[in-house]
């Protein structure tokens, strides 16, 4: 059991993630951005993690190439979403609840893909689990595959350049702030749960009044 706790907490800290070296953080990336039981995986807070700690000295990676594979990661992992959404099909919506899958995590990235469009492909990057749902929903329904490479390749651009390239220059500018990355942290999951705990409960009052 302590085991499999550490082995936990080795892929859901960023700085634990980040001393395994590159080759980990592009895994986590790649099951985070499409692999149904990757949901629980850090993605914001990694990116960000990343771009500090590489500015500060501490990841000796030079930065196109870690910003260039992480961004192949997160395209990989949203392709791969999508084709097995396709081949599963309405499966998952059938699939009973266990500890690396929840079914409202579906409903709810179905809520999210409906209200926004296409659009939707590129929010949800900035949204923890509904950006894991995201592509294999697309996969489900059967999205033209042409749009959705759009929308993956640019939303994908989009989250890893902004996320690892803004933890990159807090480190320029305030080398001390990885003395603050607790909180940094902290303030990154706060800001993006909050629009994802809010769809979940909107769909669940919609499934109640119905």
């Amino acid at each position: 059991m302590s085991s499999f706790i550490e082995i936990l907490h080795q892929v859901t800290d960023p700085e634990s993630i980040i001393k395994g070296g590159l080759f980990l953080i592009l895994i986590i990336i790649f099951a985070e951005n499409g692999v149904f039981f990757g949901f629980f995986l850090p993605g914001d807070t990694l990116l960000f993690t990343t771009g500090l700690l590489n500015a500060t000295g501490i990841l000796e990676i030079p930065t196109f190439t870690l910003v260039s594979s992480i961004c192949l990661a997160a395209y990989a992992g949203s392709w791969f979403g999508y084709w097995f959404g396709k081949t599963t099909g309405s499966s998952l919506f059938n699939r009973n609840d266990t500890l690396f899958f929840k079914k409202k995590y579906m409903f709810a990235a179905e809520s999210f893909f409906h209200k926004h469009g296409a659009t939707a492909l590129i929010m949800a990057r900035f949204l923890p689990i509904i950006r894991t749902f995201a592509p294999i929903l697309s996969g489900i329904i059967r999205y033209p595959f042409g749009k959705f490479m759009f929308f993956n390749v640019l939303g994908g651009t989009i989250w890893v350049v902004s996320l690892v390239m803004g933890g990159y220059y807090l480190g320029i500018i305030f080398p001390d702030a990885k003395q603050h990355l607790e909180y940094i942290i902290l303030g990154i999951v706060i800001i993006t749960w909050v629009p994802v705990i809010k769809t979940y409960l909107n769909e669940r009052k919609k499934q109640k009044n119905a």
